[in-house]
């Protein structure tokens, strides 16, 4: 009998472990996901206002070589320009 229950045991630690594994690769795959606020891919920059409360929001977009503005962005990606251009971007603690 106690080799039946560290069997059954080392059955169910297995069973765990695999799927705790699992459970990694689905939560990995959100990661993937558009980051909140200011980022950028190879070639060009975004801004993506996260929110559930379907609010839009005033940023202060900082460029090279030009003069900073300010943007309104609705909910989601919002792209800002090239890359080699802007150099940041955030918000400026306003809804419009």
């Amino acid at each position: 009998m106690p080799v039946r229950r560290l069997l059954t045991s080392a059955l169910g630690s297995l069973a765990l472990t695999l799927g705790l594994l699992g459970a990694g690769t689905v939560t990995a795959s959100p990661a993937a996901a558009d980051p909140c606020g200011f980022y950028e891919t190879g070639s060009d920059a975004y801004y993506n206002h996260c929110t559930s409360d379907g609010s839009h929001v005033v940023i202060k977009v900082e460029v090279a070589l030009a003069p900073d503005y300010e943007r309104c962005v609705a909910p989601g990606r919002s792209w800002l320009g090239s890359a080699d251009k802007i150099q940041g971007a955030h918000y400026a603690g306003r809804t419009c």
